[in-house]
């Protein structure tokens, strides 16, 4: 797979690297103002569920992909961001503009506080370790009385000022600005100064420090960055669905945001765009395909009903196994055969 050679500095830390990739993002922009006049309800409700999966997903990347340090705690974060969001904007009567940062902030906070005894963890201990206080953080959300536990937590409309967001459309329009704002910041993030410390402590943690990089900051603050991008995510997802109940933020999410980078690519920004958008719309897919053969082959429609977690298990591991690299390892292949074309190398 062949890389780009870069002659400054300025080039290669270039955001928009080129006329080409700028174009290309304007035509995105045109398509994505444009889709909730010609979608449905329902698939502007995919996109919304996708939009949310991205800030998660590039948060848990952060973490994982770049800095190393697996999780399997990422849907606590989650749930922190939005059972926080549902108290400050219900019972604590305050805007969803200072809700949001504030969910992000408290599942942040908590995030490094679960940040400083994992690192003396590593590998399948640091797993478990997060894993623990997932269960801890489940467990709490069904016995605190201020969370109402398996009964949930209504949650209000986002407001804006004086301005309700209430349907797909407003959400597709909000919720899609916040998913880019967010992806731009990571993808500074990993550009600057903190993102080259992250890749230098997953590479090789010992010649970090011998590099000077100190292991217990960076690391602390991969922690704090990817609860951030969580609790924002488990906020918009609470104020979209708008009645959150601890059995949305079990095991099954921090898989499933797992399978989202490594499914997309590790260690990169779009690979958690591309898996999030890919991990979110299999289902659906399933749904559209079991619904255009109920009629035809209803016998077939019911076996992909019953085997329906199995079809998409199945899906990601035949990916896994001829993609390695996810699907930005695809989009590199196809981006140098037409940048080299018609030569084969």
């Amino acid at each position: 797979m062949s890389h780009k050679i870069f002659t400054t500095y300025s080039d290669e830390l270039a955001l928009l690297p080129n006329l080409w990739v700028k174009f290309w993002l304007a035509v995105l922009a045109a398509l994505l103002v444009f889709c909730p006049y010609v979608l449905s309800q329902y698939q502007l409700s995919i996109l919304n569920e996708m939009s949310i999966a991205v800030i998660g997903a590039v948060g848990l990347n952060l973490l994982i992909g770049f800095t190393g340090q697996i999780s399997l705690g990422h849907a606590a974060f989650l749930a922190i961001g939005a059972y926080s969001s549902a108290l400050l904007t219900g019972h604590f009567q305050l805007p969803f503009v200072l809700s949001l940062p504030l969910s992000g902030i408290i599942a942040a906070i908590l995030g490094m506080i679960v940040g400083i005894p994992a690192l003396r963890l590593k590998g399948l201990y640091l797993a478990l370790g997060t894993l623990a206080f997932g269960f801890i953080v489940e467990y709490v959300l069904f016995h605190w009385d201020v969370t109402k536990g398996d009964l949930g937590m209504s949650v209000q409309h986002i407001q804006l000022g004086s301005y309700t967001i209430k349907t797909q459309a407003q959400y597709f329009y909000v919720l899609t600005a916040l998913s880019a704002l967010c992806v731009l910041c990571a993808k500074n993030i990993v550009r600057s100064k903190i993102g080259r410390s992250f890749k230098a402590i997953r590479d090789r943690d010992i010649a970090a420090e011998a590099m000077g990089i100190p292991l217990a900051k960076y690391k602390i603050m991969a922690f704090g960055l990817s609860s951030f991008y969580a609790g924002l995510a488990g906020c918009l997802f609470a104020h979209y669905q708008r009645w959150i109940v601890p059995g949305s933020f079990d095991i099954s999410v921090s898989i499933a945001f797992i399978a989202m980078i490594v499914l997309g690519g590790m260690g990169t920004i779009l690979g958690s765009v591309l898996g999030a958008v890919f991990i979110t719309g299999i289902p659906h897919f399933i749904v559209y395909v079991t619904d255009s053969l109920k009629d035809t082959y209803p016998s077939l429609t019911g076996l992909i009903v019953d085997f329906k977690l199995g079809i998409f298990s199945l899906i990601v591991v035949l990916a896994l196994l001829f993609e390695p690299y996810g699907l930005v390892g695809i989009y590199k292949r196809v981006k140098t055969y037409w940048t080299t074309w018609p030569f084969r190398y």
